[in-house]
């Protein structure tokens, strides 16, 4: 009977034996598709993040050339407008010595003044009003200072020599004044 027993028994180890090293197996394959499985989860969340960063930095990169683009488009006449100004400063002395009884100013004269004075407004260029404002070396250049004739110009802007002018806000000629001490 105890034979018996034994044979029984070896008989049930040797039978457990290979489903038990199947189990091994089976979990050693288990393991190598989970290890697997992760490192193409890391693999694709490194691909994710190379491709969000990319998108962003081409993003970037449009907004940045459309701003240099809108940049130049806003500041491409800058050059002409600038050859223009010593006419504008032309017109402003005649008008000038008309106004105090010298040459007169013809109405045809006027218009074509006014004219190109209004379509160099139309491109963004704008005067400054420098007299008798408070003196700013930011916008403008101090040619001589005098004497204030009351003490509420001391600081300021007394006569202007020559007009500023501003192109869509950038300065393309700082006004020429005389301030007051």
């Amino acid at each position: 009977m105890i034979n018996k027993l034994k044979e029984f028994m070896s008989n049930q180890v040797n039978e457990s034996a290979p489903k038990k090293m199947k189990k091994d197996k089976k979990s050693e394959n288990e393991l190598a598709l989970q290890l697997e499985l992760e490192t193409a989860q890391a693999e694709l969340e490194e691909s994710k993040d190379k491709y969000i960063r990319l998108f962003a930095e081409f993003d970037n990169y449009k907004k940045r050339s459309i701003k240099e683009r809108f940049e130049l488009m806003k500041t491409a006449a800058q050059e002409t407008i600038v050859s223009l100004l010593p006419i504008l400063d032309d017109f402003d002395r005649a008008k000038k010595s008309s106004e105090n009884g010298g040459e007169i100013f013809s109405e045809g004269v006027h218009l074509v003044y006014n004219k190109l004075f209004a379509a160099l407004e139309h491109k963004g260029l704008k005067p400054m009003n420098s007299t008798g404002v408070a003196f700013d070396p930011e916008w403008h250049e101090a040619i001589t200072d005098i004497p204030a004739p009351t003490e509420d110009m001391k600081g300021k802007v007394i006569d202007t020599v020559e007009k500023g002018y501003v192109l869509h806000d950038k300065i393309i000629r700082h006004a020429k004044v005389v301030v007051g001490k």
